[in-house]
Parts: C-alpha cells; sequence; structure tokens
C-alpha cells in the first residue's frame, strides 16, 4: 500500500506539474516539498508548519486541502496541544485579595440597605399601593391566507423529444486523472480506471482536463467525440458549450 508522500507525488505527477511549480508558487523550500512526499516529516520543522504544507500543496494540485491535513493526522498523528503555563496556585493566590475586597463591598452594601429601608419615610413609602400601567388590549390579526400553488401549464414544458443542455460520458481505456466542471462546480476529480465510464450533465459549459490524452474516449449528447490527444498527454481546460460543441465531434458518414 503506498504511503501517505507517495500518494502525493503521485497525484503531482498524474497533473504533470513538476515540484519546482509548487515551490515558486507557495513560497516552501524544495528541500521540505521532498521530505514531504518521502514521508521523512523529521526534516519538517514542528508546529504547524507540517499541516500548512500539506494543505498548501493540496490547493496547488486542485486537491481537497482539509482531506489531505486529515490523511496526514491519521498517519502522523494529530497536532500536539500547547501546554499551560500558568500555575494553578498561583491563580488561586493571587485571587485571595480580590475575594476580600468583594466581600468588604457586600456587606457594605447590606449594612447600607438595612438602614435605609428602617428608615419611617421608607416604610411608609412602602405602604401605598403602585401604581400598575395598562397598557391597549392585544390587536388581534385575521391569520394569513394560504394559496395553493399555481397549476404549470403544458407550454411550460419542453417538447417530446428535444434534448437540453449538454450530456458529456467518458469512458477510460487506461486509468487516467480526469477533472470534470459542469456549469463552474467542480464534479470530477480522480483517476478514472481502465474500463470505467462517467457521465455528467451541464445546462451551459462543460471544462474537461485529462492527465492522459490517449486513455480516454468521450460522447457529447450521444455522439462519438474527437480524440483529446495523444497517450500520455496532458490537456487542461478543454471548454465544451452548446457552440463549440460541433468542433469536438465526429463528423458522421453520408448515407448510402
Amino acid at each position: 500500500m503506498a504511503s501517505f508522500g507517495e500518494n502525493l507525488r503521485r497525484e503531482r505527477e498524474l497533473r504533470g506539474v513538476a515540484l519546482r511549480d509548487i515551490a515558486e508558487a507557495t513560497k516552501i523550500s524544495m528541500r521540505f516539498l521532498q521530505a514531504l512526499e518521502q514521508d521523512r516529516v523529521d526534516v519538517l520543522p514542528g508546529g504547524i508548519f507540517q499541516r500548512s504544507f500539506v494543505r498548501q500543496y493540496a490547493k496547488h494540485l486542485g486537491l481537497d486541502p482539509d482531506r489531505m491535513v486529515t490523511e496526514f493526522d491519521h498517519v502522523y498523528g494529530p497536532e500536539p496541544a500547547v501546554p499551560k503555563t500558568a500555575s494553578p496556585s498561583r491563580k488561586r493566590s493571587d485571587a485571595r485579595p480580590l475575594l476580600v475586597v468583594v466581600g468588604l463591598l457586600l456587606l457594605a452594601g447590606v449594612g447600607f440597605l438595612a438602614w435605609k429601608t428602617s428608615r419611617p419615610e421608607a416604610r411608609g413609602a412602602s405602604a401605598e399601593p403602585s401604581a400598575v400601567a395598562v397598557g391597549p388590549p392585544p390587536t388581534s390579526f385575521p391569520p394569513d391566507r394560504v394559496y395553493p400553488p399555481p397549476t404549470p401549464t403544458p407550454n411550460a414544458l419542453p417538447p417530446a423529444g428535444e434534448v437540453r443542455g449538454l450530456a458529456l460520458t467518458l469512458a477510460a481505456s487506461e486509468d487516467c486523472w480526469t477533472a470534470v466542471q459542469a456549469d463552474g462546480a467542480r464534479v470530477l476529480d480522480r483517476i478514472l480506471k481502465t474500463g470505467e465510464s462517467v457521465t455528467v450533465n451541464a445546462k451551459k459549459e462543460i471544462v474537461i482536463s485529462v492527465g492522459n490524452a490517449g486513455g480516454v474516449t468521450y460522447t457529447l449528447n450521444g455522439r462519438a467525440g474527437v480524440p483529446l490527444g495523444r497517450e500520455g498527454e496532458v490537456r487542461r481546460n478543454i471548454v465544451v458549450t452548446p457552440e463549440s460543441m460541433a468542433s469536438l465531434l465526429q463528423e458522421t458518414p453520408p448515407p448510402r
């Protein structure tokens, strides 16, 4: 089973990214990046730096940073907690003068309250009835009316047999890293195994990137597509729209 560092290196090589490109983009030393791919965590600085390196490495390759940090913690253990340096006994000793002051203030407040209530004018004032504020009666409102949702008319449905949007089916004849975005949202980013196929639907746009252009074929809305490239060739950001779809389809032979 491949180690954590070997998996990182394999993901990078499948995408055709050089280690120096990651070093220039993330400002992480080549020495630390090589140590990360070789599982030599003892070379890396301690604390939060190790997980920060993993997160920046994953972001540059388009991987999920949180998932990669979780896998790193599973292999090498979670980040150690920072010990507290404060001494409990010192805190208790520092709090004693404050408790004495608070106690004296409470005693003074109780004595003042007892003196205030023992005065004659205070007793006479307490005998008078207090005025009760009477507010206006609560206003009641009729319950909101609930109307049933409008029934869709037959004209709102698309005509029978009409195809809307884009339907892309990818089929792998060899192992191939494949990333697909549908209408701006990433829906696929992994290695398609030999014989595996996936279908992606979009309304306006599909963007395809592959690490082995000769190892995958595709169809668009049921029609065969032209080859994406040679075996082992990396192709990025192939944009498919209703307007560009014709240039990505094989010509249909004329009927005999």
